[in-house]
């Protein structure tokens, strides 16, 4: 065991994050530093990292299939025909973070990828060119600690806002990157990390 991992009751060696949430010992096992593709997946990834950005995962976990149903399955096309009526409904949606910001970010930010898409352009393949070389995914298990950005989240971050994204800081941008798999981040010793490797 590390500073970073634990055996839990099943006899599994995990990162230590989870605690004891049966939700979020599944999110760590099953979707955690897993590769997503696509444009309405990195959309939705997005969205709830951008919903995060001030509070704790679990809280946006624990919702998130209500956001799912306000946000239309975080369909790009359909969440960017949401128009005011529907983001004064969205704010008495207990099912979600009743966030103004946010929320017109998330549909400001579905309108851009609907245009990224009109040029010919996928916001999936933009993202993922600011992942590091397939060589350096894994971090270090010297010195292990999970960082809160990168060069590579802080370029990201960058160029998502000079393109007009909102709720997209380095910060946010590194949880994105931990999440989607651009990097494997499970500490050394937990069964994942190998698995991912």
């Amino acid at each position: 065991m590390s500073d970073f991992t634990r055996k839990y009751e099943d006899g599994v060696t995990r990162c230590k994050w989870p605690g004891n949430d049966a939700q979020y010992i599944e999110y760590h096992d099953q979707e955690w530093g897993v590769p997503r593709f696509g444009d309405d997946e990195m959309f939705e990834r997005i969205s709830l990292e951008g919903f995060q950005a001030g509070l704790s995962w679990i809280t946006i976990l624990k919702r998130r299939e209500g956001f799912r149903k306000a946000f239309k399955n975080f369909e790009v096309k359909k969440v960017a025909k949401l128009t005011e009526v529907d983001v004064e409904k969205l704010m008495l949606n207990e099912g979600i973070i009743r966030n103004r910001a946010k929320i017109v970010s998330t549909i400001k930010n579905a309108n851009l990828v609907l245009n990224l898409q009109k040029q010919g352009e996928s916001i999936s393949d933009i993202v993922w060119s600011f992942a590091p070389p397939a060589n350096k995914r894994t971090t270090s298990t010297k010195n292990f600690e999970w960082r809160a950005t990168t060069p590579e989240s802080d370029a990201l971050s960058k160029e998502l806002r000079r393109l007009g994204f909102g709720f997209v800081g380095s910060t946010t941008m590194y949880a994105l990157m931990q999440a989607t798999g651009f990097v494997n981040d499970h500490a050394p010793g937990c069964f994942r990390r190998k698995e991912l490797s």
